[in-house]
């Protein structure tokens, strides 16, 4: 028989189980590439793990070079860098040789020089991120913000290849200005003759950039760990520094 007055003790709680980590997202390429668009946080999740960043680089490449091409097919670029260098100031005094080298070394520039950039764009980018994300206190290897920078900028180029494309075909060939091609900002509908500085401060207001900076701002929180005002923080001081040096150098410059 059991002793009446022993005290009852409840049994003992069973071993404690660690909660299992969250699966790990794995996504293809292609998935990565399609997704993005549509479940960008899903995308950057899988980034996360397994960074990468070529396939979607070589398609930036690709649509630079594409819409370069064209660009040179609809206008006489040469005209064009003839008229930009007769605007300028600092070339009245050059002579007739001097004008028709330059002519011709902006327009070798202009068509090589937009496809080159690309990978050091990319690769700036990146490092900006790093550093970004460092100095608000997070944690990201350099893969990781590449995979960032050149996914939150697919969408962007995708879409804005197609408006350029439009522009290039649909308007006539004396009325495109190679560097308002985009018809997302107010910049791109002020005239030739219009403030510099102003056509660089509303040119900063692009639909697709802020796009852009959303796509950032969620991949920089998923594969950083970041709070999210973390994640703005780094995509808007960055934005900031690019408005600063595009609105100064209009002003400078006049360009």
């Amino acid at each position: 028989m059991s002793d009446p007055n022993q005290v009852f003790q409840a049994p003992p709680p069973p071993p404690f189980a660690p909660t299992p980590p969250p699966p790990t997202v794995e996504m293809s390429t292609p998935q990565t590439l399609t997704s993005i668009f549509f479940e960008p946080g899903r995308t950057f999740e899988a980034l996360r793990s397994r960074p990468r960043f070529l396939i979607a680089g070589l398609i930036l490449l690709v649509l630079t070079c594409l819409v370069t091409a064209i660009l040179f097919v609809r206008k006489d670029m040469s005209v064009y860098i003839r008229e930009k260098m007769e605007q300028s100031q600092s070339n009245q005094s050059a002579t007739p040789e001097q004008k028709e080298m330059g002519v011709k070394i902006g327009t070798a520039i202009a068509a090589a020089g937009f496809p080159v950039s690309v990978p050091f764009w990319i690769a700036a980018g990146a490092a900006l991120y790093l550093l970004g994300v460092m100095a608000f206190g997070g944690t990201i290897s350099y893969k990781q913000a590449l995979s960032v920078w050149v996914y939150s900028s697919v969408p962007p180029a995708i879409l804005g290849t197609i408006v350029a494309i439009l522009v290039l075909f649909l308007k006539a060939a004396d009325q495109i200005d190679p560097e308002h091609m985009l018809i997302t900002n107010p910049g791109a509908f002020m005239g030739a003759d219009s403030s510099k500085v102003l056509t660089a401060i509303l040119s900063q207001f692009d639909l697709l950039r802020f796009y852009g900076l959303f796509l950032a701002a969620v991949g920089l929180k998923k594969v950083a760990k970041m709070s999210s005002g973390a994640a703005w923080g780094v995509v808007i001081l960055l934005f900031l520094i690019r408005a600063i040096f595009g609105i100064a150098s209009a002003a400078i410059f006049g360009r």
